[in-house]
């Protein structure tokens, strides 16, 4: 989840911080760190990446691999399509790292100490059915959410103690701990529900009527399982605010969905759909290789992005009994030949990853020093040894496919584990249990991956295997943590802060549809996680998060695949956006439909 961060500002482009004779802060902006400045003023009208006189008009369709039996995303049942009409209290700007601005609350106030904030509604702020949003929905939203919502709002807001309603479009809440400078911001990416709305409905239930919104969009038609069209909303309560000038600029998004990406990229080819961002480095290389790209029709674009990219990898489900030594995830993780892989399957495009955090300052690397060494010396004796003494890396081979000396330490490090062969299988020495386990996938395009693996898994005697499950009962499965080993991918800002527990902390190991997927319940990697929560500068942050980045690295929970720094996108050239790149890469929300470039591109596909 992106960080939602604030500071106040006053004072045109000066900016400089308010602070009351009480110590409190108010203003229409904040930022993560007091030394931080938001760079849009009180008085700005737009951001600078968007064109504010985009047109509005046009559509924009997309596909979608799967299906979808709800529209309900705030609970862990069903398989949920978002409506593209929640709104949250605060937005991010797209050309700073941790600022956030008001859309649903116009301004904000905070203490020195952070242990409450106050945000200040917007009177104008309506939901589609004209209804003023008030402080009411706002609570009934927190509690709702705490209570009935997907357990990510549990961890997300555990340390929220109470939401107060001060006015009818005043709110505040209080926090169970002081310090914790991330916590007046996440409470702004709260989405906001109509209680008048749902307080009729059964909110833990999935369901296909399109709820209630605020947003710029809201569900115009669909079909279960098959199409979803949005409409522009004419009356949209807040287009004119400085913060959506130039965004959301067509008037339809339809997003059809398919079977598999392969079908996808047929409807691509044939007009069907105008817009992909391909993940596959085979098909970015080889399935594009048509007249209408050749002539510029069909753009093919690689678009550089400086996002935190985090952790991509195979997953060890360490309450699985044969995952339970440290010693046996590692050896598995020498049986993955990345170089060939990336040499045979993904055309070279990939860079490995090596940390939790890759791609960003949080990123450890080398041997722990400075203030970093210091943390770790506190957990010395409860921590593996090497942290300290060897730079993690994960294995590397020479590319040619057959990576025998891996293998090799591999079959070492299973020896120590206390695992020998018998009758060519590995076995435990004392329980005679095999070393078996199956991969869950969902994606066809994962086979071609995952099978070279098997077959170096089995020439040190582990008999793994696929299953390949239809995604609704893949996203079951894994909400409940019913596998051995999955792929999954832990997204991460470059602020990580509260989300970290959802994702590592004990607490959330054995909660259904939790992050914790690898199931984590380490005294150390809670400590670490709490330490980095409360810190008071960004270089502090920075420091503490690699400290945990090197613990979690060092119990081997995840195998780690890949990372790319570029977005890959292909569009039909009927569209427009701003000249300015973004670090955020590819955003299609300040595009705009081009009736001339539709026209010519009409007259030469004819």
């Amino acid at each position: 989840m992106r960080k939602q961060l604030f500071l106040l500002v006053c004072g045109a482009l000066a900016l400089s911080l308010q602070v009351h004779a009480d110590s409190i802060n108010s203003g229409h902006a904040m930022t993560m760190y007091d030394a931080e400045q938001p760079k849009y003023g009180p008085d700005f009208t737009h951001f600078d990446y968007v064109n504010p006189s985009a047109p509005k008009g046009g559509s924009i369709r997309v596909g979608s691999v799967g299906t979808f039996d709800s529209f309900n995303t705030h609970i862990a049942k069903g398989n949920a399509a978002g409506t593209g009409s929640v709104e949250t209290l605060v937005t991010s700007s797209a050309d700073e790292p941790f600022t956030v601005y008001g859309l649903i609350a116009e301004s904000f106030e905070w203490p020195d100490d952070r242990s409450w904030v106050i945000f200040n509604l917007r009177p104008e702020a309506r939901w589609h059915d004209q209804q003023p949003i008030t402080a009411d929905d706002v609570v009934w939203s927190f509690e709702t959410l705490m209570e009935k919502g997907a357990p990510g709002y549990k961890y997300y807001y555990a340390a929220v103690d109470s939401a107060e309603i001060l006015g009818t479009h005043r709110v505040r809440f209080n926090f169970k701990e002081a310090d914790n400078r991330e916590l007046p911001m996440i409470m702004g990416q709260l989405p906001i529900l109509p209680k008048h709305y749902w307080e009729g409905q059964d909110f833990g239930s999935t369901t296909l009527d399109p709820p209630l919104g605020s947003g710029p969009y809201r569900i115009k038609k669909f079909e279960a399982g098959q199409y979803i069209v949005q409409e522009r909303v004419e009356d949209y309560w807040g287009k004119d605010l400085p913060v959506n000038v130039g965004l959301s600029n067509f008037d339809e998004i339809r997003t059809d969905y398919y079977r598999d990406p392969i079908s996808i990229r047929l409807a691509l080819k044939a007009g069907d759909i105008d817009f992909r961002a391909e993940n596959q480095s085979k098909a970015w290389a080889e399935d594009y290789n048509i007249p209408a790209v050749e002539r510029g029709l069909l753009i093919k674009e690689m678009v550089p992005h400086q996002n935190p990219t985090g952790m991509q990898g195979f997953v060890f489900n360490t309450s699985r009994k044969i995952f339970n030594d440290p010693k046996v995830r590692e050896a598995i993780g020498y049986a993955f030949d990345f170089e060939w892989s990336n040499r045979t399957l993904f055309n070279g495009q990939y860079t490995r990853t090596a940390s939790f955090f890759s791609n960003s300052d949080q990123a450890s690397s080398g041997l722990p020093e400075g203030e970093e060494l210091e943390i770790l010396e506190k957990y010395r004796g409860q921590i593996p040894d090497r942290i300290f003494t060897k730079e993690y890396q994960p294995p590397r081979s020479d590319g040619s496919g057959r990576p025998r000396k891996n293998l090799r330490t591999a079959a070492i490090l299973l020896r120590q584990a206390g695992w020998r062969i018998e009758d060519l299988k590995l076995v435990h020495k004392e329980t005679g249990m095999p070393l078996k386990f199956e991969i869950m996938l969902y994606s066809q395009a994962f086979e071609r991956i995952v099978l070279p693996f098997i077959r170096n898994l089995e020439q040190i005697g582990i008999e793994a295997t696929i299953q390949m499950k239809e995604q609704t009962e893949y996203v079951n499965r894994l909400r409940a943590k019913d596998f051995d080993m999955v792929v999954f991918t832990w997204g991460q800002s470059d602020t990580p802060g509260n989300e970290q527990r959802g994702y590592w902390g004990s607490d959330a190991a054995d909660t259904d549809g939790s992050r914790n997927l690898a199931r984590i319940k380490d005294p150390v990697v809670d400590a670490l996680i709490e330490h980095l929560i409360v810190s008071n500068s960004r270089e502090q942050l920075n420091i503490r998060t690699r400290a945990l980045d090197r613990v979690l690295l060092s119990g081997f929970y995840v195998l780690p695949q890949w990372h790319i720094r570029s977005d890959r996108v292909l569009y039909w050239d009927k569209f427009s956006r701003p000249d300015s790149s973004l670090r955020t890469g590819v955003m299609t929300g300040r595009w705009w439909y081009d009736e001339l470039k539709a026209a010519a591109l009409e007259d030469a596909r004819q």
